[in-house]
C-alpha cells in the first residue's frame, strides 16, 4: 500500500526535553493519531521517552536525532511530563503499559493484529497469555525474543519477513532504550508494520515478571524508586546519576530560556559530552 501523507497523524512542534520533541496528547490523541498511522500506509515509530533517554539523547546528538524523528514521542515518566509541560504545553504522562492496554481495548473491535518482540522467551509466553486473558479475542499474531548481541541485518530482515507474513498492524518492541529504539529505526526504514512502538519495561510489567510501582509513587514522579530498590545492581547508575543530570538539564534551559528572552545567549549545556 502506498502511503498517503494526507491521512496521516500530523504531529506538532512539541516542547524539548533533552533536546526531544514531546508530543503532547491526550489517551484520545494517542489512539487517533494510531489510527491514523493505520489509514495512512507508511511504517511508523512510537517513542515512549523516560527521563533516562532524553538524557541520553542531550548528550548524543545521533540518539536525539533519531528520537526527533520519531512519529509520535510520548512522555512515558511524570518528570518528562512535568519537564514538557512546564513551557505551556499540555503534556500528560502516558506511559508503555497504559499504551499496550489503551490499544489491546481499542483494538478489540477493529481485528488489530499484535506482534510481541524482545524480552525472553518465558516472558513473552507471560506476556501473551496475561493479554489473552484480559482481552479475549486479542491477536497476538507473533512474538519472537531477539538475541541479546546485536541483531545482523539478515537476522532483522528474517524478522521483517516473518512480521509482514503475520501481517502485523502493530508491533510492540521491549528492549529497553536505546536499544529499542534504534530498532525501531530499523524496523520504520524496512516497512515492518503500520506502527512500531517502543515501550520498554511494558513487556515485564504486564507478564508480571516484575512489579510496577504503586499508583501514588507514579503520580508523584516516584516510580523510578521503585524501580531502583528492585534492582540497584543494575539501575543505580541511571537513576541516581542520570537523574541528576536530567534535573541539571532541565534546570539549564529553563535558564537559557529566560536568558535567551532577555537577550542574546550561547553556551554550552550540562553533561553535554
Amino acid at each position: 500500500m502506498e502511503s498517503d501523507p494526507h491521512t496521516c497523524f500530523r504531529r506538532a512542534n512539541g516542547p524539548r526535553v533533552g533536546g526531544v520533541r514531546i508530543d503532547p496528547v491526550t489517551p484520545a490523541g494517542f489512539l487517533e493519531a494510531i489510527s491514523s498511522f493505520l489509514r495512512c500506509g507508511a511504517s511508523h515509530v512510537v517513542h515512549f521517552c523516560a527521563a533516562h533517554p532524553t538524557t541520553e539523547a542531550r548528550r548524543d546528538p545521533a540518539y536525539r536525532d533519531l528520537l526527533n524523528r520519531g512519529d509520535l514521542n510520548l512522555p512515558d515518566g511524570m518528570p518528562v511530563a512535568w519537564a514538557a509541560r512546564a513551557p505551556g504545553a499540555p503534556a500528560l504522562r502516558l506511559a508503555g503499559t497504559e499504551g499496550m492496554h489503551l490499544l489491546g481495548r481499542w483494538g478489540l473491535a477493529r481485528g488489530l493484529r499484535h506482534y510481541l518482540y524482545g524480552a525472553t522467551e518465558e516472558t513473552l509466553d507471560r506476556l501473551r497469555a496475561n493479554l489473552e486473558r484480559e482481552y479475549p479475542g486479542i491477536q497476538v499474531v507473533g512474538a519472537e525474543a531477539p538475541p541479546f548481541r546485536p541483531v545482523s541485518d539478515e537476522e532483522l530482515e528474517q524478522g521483517v519477513m516473518r512480521m509482514r507474513a503475520a501481517r502485523a498492524d502493530v508491533v510492540w518492541i521491549g528492549l529497553g532504550a536505546p536499544k529499542q529504539d534504534l530498532m525501531g529505526a530499523r524496523l520504520r526504514d524496512r516497512g515492518a508494520a503500520p506502527v512500531l512502538l517502543c515501550v520498554g519495561a511494558a513487556f515485564d510489567f504486564i507478564a508480571g515478571t516484575k512489579r510496577r510501582a504503586p499508583e501514588w509513587m507514579r503520580r508523584l514522579g516516584l516510580e523510578w524508586l521503585h524501580r531502583l530498590a528492585a534492582e540497584p545492581v543494575r539501575l543505580w547508575r541511571r537513576y541516581l546519576i542520570g537523574n541528576s543530570r536530567f534535573i541539571a538539564g532541565v534546570l539549564w534551559d529553563r535558564w537559557r530560556a529566560g536568558r535567551s528572552r532577555r537577550g542574546a545567549f550561547t553556551g554550552r549545556p550540562p553533561f553535554s559530552a
